[in-house]
């Protein structure tokens, strides 16, 4: 069984969107033979990419999941999304894998989502190798590419190979393979086998320069990262191969350095040498350190902790769920013990035992799914048959409990309402809205208290634009949705101490109790209560309920009724009366306080800021600028890269609803661009007067 464990690899490959990555999966496919036909995302026939809208729209919006092998290994693989829209698929496959695959674009090289999916896998501290792609391209830039993975992502890449040309044919020293740095070779991809042959040869002696200073580098590198390996370097000017593997692979597991490889996708150029890293650079589940929960009766303190083990308790996490009109299929990491067909496994965030009807092999969407009797640790399994499961879930044995740490999903930040057609498919809307919800952790659904409607919210417009695609096509129902609203936050101007009493008398009974509290602005972005109250001027379970008042006060929101951040509250006082001061008045005399104490530090509306990274032809640049102006954006950064533009900019969220539309209208479809939550700002003073008056 170790033997098997050593042999299995959980990986993902993340980028920025278009970087390659659905390409670079259907050619992983293809070349382990996974898959015997080699899908375009162009025509919209990819594996990964099943879904109607992602071929459709040629991106990937779901990750998907699919065994293949490569040499001796068995490689779960999950292509994720590049579209910050969807950086919630991200984010949990990271969470439950154990390295990855990071793909560049060598002409756009780091962009804004490529610094997002790099700080997850710093978070998860997941160990990676680096493909700059597209090295095809017109305007392709391999060093370019590799000093700003450097520099903007503070990475440690080695590279591993330097490329033979860059651009396409035609034209002049267009790319025509890549060099293998270690063993000085130039490596050669047959298009007629559409890359599956590949020959060593010669380097061709116009890149033999180039290769000799990038070898020298490489092979220092490496030796500077173990010292008994730098003593055979010094020694030698070399180091043997298995040292160097040794040793690169160590320090690429501890998440030091990551080694680099370069190539096109699309030309068939440089896939299988991924692979090769793979299996020699990133971690088998072995190699990962036993995974840590609490134990969710709270009876114990301190982490539990279980090992990659077969033998040990079982224990894993839910980190996707797929809903559609067959049921739920839910895919869990096996992070310890083995979990069998037909056994039963406890849910310790709702306490119930749930059954595990079948486990299936899973190769994306196809429903001809591999069945198996059970599964081990360290790999990664679809389950049929559980009920009451959600993203996040841990299943664990129900004698020996443990809760693994929850995945972390980012706030959403725009909301619409939505309705049914008729009021008959009330009760289905519902539905749908509960098994996405289970579904998509950053999607949210709420009825409205003041106007009775549904309000859905996601992470930006092309999020809830699939998201209703989904419901209608889907699930078959008929909806109707109105204008996109941006989630805004509330904060306040100015500290202020105010007192909030409660006094009333009903039957000769007298309830009273006065509240002192100072509300002040803070750095956190959430709403802080603390209590300065002396040890005796309420009895322990009171002093408890006014903090908790003053927090659920809070939650209904500040002045205009958007959720409170940056906000501290401090219980500076409190007029205790022994028969008088019940919870009742405690809790009215805390609400009266915090009332008084926001409407007196003045309001102040944030809206969210987004980062935007526009890339246009320079004959387009005036318009773009216009109209970023006329959306009052902040032109933070402009770059020339060849005959494009880069430019980095912060736009309100508000501003940019339609941008998709207009950017390429304004460019004839040749700009492109990103847009990520940035932060929460300060919202122009007639924005909050509008919505106030």
């Amino acid at each position: 069984m170790d033997t098997e464990l050593e042999n299995i690899r959980n990986i993902g490959i993340i980028a920025h969107i278009d970087a390659g990555k659905t390409t670079t999966t259907e050619r992983v496919l293809y070349y382990s033979g996974a898959s015997h036909r080699m899908g375009s995302v162009d025509d919209g026939t990819t594996t990964t990419d099943f879904d109607e809208e992602e071929a459709k729209r040629g991106i990937t919006i779901y990750s998907a999941a699919i065994t293949c092998h490569w040499r001796d290994k068995t490689i779960n693989l999950i292509d994720t999304p590049g579209h910050v829209d969807f950086t919630a698929e991200v984010e949990r496959s990271l969470r439950v894998l154990d390295g990855a695959i990071v793909v560049f674009s060598a002409v756009e090289g780091v962009e804004a989502q490529s610094e997002t999916v790099w700080r997850q896998a710093n978070h998860y501290k997941v160990p990676r190798v680096c493909f700059i792609n597209k090295m095809d391209r017109i305007g392709a830039d391999f060093e370019q590419t590799f000093d700003e993975i450097k520099s903007r992502l503070e990475a440690h890449p080695i590279a591993m190979q330097v490329p033979m040309g860059a651009g396409s044919a035609p034209a002049p020293g267009y790319l025509t393979g890549i060099i293998d740095l270690y063993k000085m070779k130039a490596l050669y991809f047959d298009p007629e086998s559409k890359g599956a042959d590949m020959r060593e040869e010669e380097i061709p002696e116009e890149f033999q320069g180039l290769a000799e200073e990038w070898r020298s580098r490489l092979i220092e590198e490496v030796a500077q990262l173990d010292e008994s390996l730098l003593e055979v370097y010094l020694e030698t000017e070399d180091v043997p191969y298995d040292l160097f593997q040794k040793t690169l692979r160590a320090a690429t597991l501890r998440g030091e350095v990551q080694p680099l490889f370069c190539g096109s996708s699309l030309d068939f150029i440089g896939v299988q040498p991924i692979l090769d890293a793979v299996s020699d650079y990133l971690p088998s589940p072995l190699d990962m350190p036993p995974v840590e929960g609490d134990d969710p009766s709270g009876k114990k303190q301190g982490k539990l902790k279980r090992d990659c083990n077969p033998e040990e308790q079982f224990c894993g996490l839910v980190f996707k769920v797929v809903t559609d009109q067959h049921g739920e299929f839910h895919f869990i990491r096996v992070y310890s013990g083995t979990l069998k067909s037909g056994s039963r496994v406890l849910n310790p965030r709702t306490g119930k035992k749930e059954l595990v009807s079948q486990l299936r092999r899973v190769q994306a969407d196809s429903r001809e799914k591999i069945e198996t009797d059970e599964v081990y640790a360290g790999d990664i399994i679809g389950v049929i048959g559980l009920k009451d499961v959600a993203t996040g879930d841990t299943l664990c044995d129900s004698k020996h409990p443990i809760a693994l740490e929850n995945i972390v999903f980012p706030e959403t930040v725009i909301s619409m309402a939505v309705e049914p057609d008729s009021s008959a498919e009330r009760k289905k809307l519902e539905e749908v809205l509960d098994k996405l919800s289970r579904q998509d952790p950053t999607f949210k659904a709420k009825v409205s208290e003041e106007t009775g409607q549904t309000i859905i919210s996601g992470m930006g417009e092309l999020h809830l634009e699939i998201l209703k695609n989904r419901m209608e096509h889907d699930f078959n129902l008929k909806i109707k949705v109105h204008k996109p609203r941006v989630s805004y936050r509330e904060t306040i101007k100015k500290a202020q101490e105010v007192s909030g009493e409660f006094s009333r008398t009903a039957n000769s009974v007298t309830q009273y109790a006065q509240v002192k509290l100072r509300v002040e602005p803070s750095e956190e972005d959430a709403v802080k209560v603390e209590s300065k109250l002396k040890p005796d001027a309420l009895p322990p379970k009171m002093a408890e309920l006014l903090k908790q008042s003053i927090k659920d006060v809070t939650q209904a929101g500040g002045a205009v009724g958007y959720p409170l951040i940056r906000v501290k509250l401090t219980i500076l006082d409190v007029d205790y009366r022994e028969g008088e001061t019940t919870d009742v008045a405690l809790q009215a005399a805390a609400g009266n306080a915090v009332y008084e104490a926001l409407g007196k530090a003045g309001a102040v509306l944030l809206e969210p800021m987004m980062r935007l990274k526009v890339t246009t032809p320079h004959e387009f640049l005036g318009n773009i600028q216009s109209d970023l102006n006329a959306r009052r954006a902040l032109i933070v950064n402009s770059v020339q890269k060849g005959s494009l533009t880069v430019m980095e900019a912060e736009a309100a969220l508000s501003q940019m609803f339609g941008y998709s539309t207009q950017v390429r209208s304004l460019s004839q479809g040749r700009a492109s661009y990103s847009m990520e939550p940035l932060k929460y700002a300060e919202a122009p003073a007639e924005v909050l007067r509008d919505m106030m008056s």
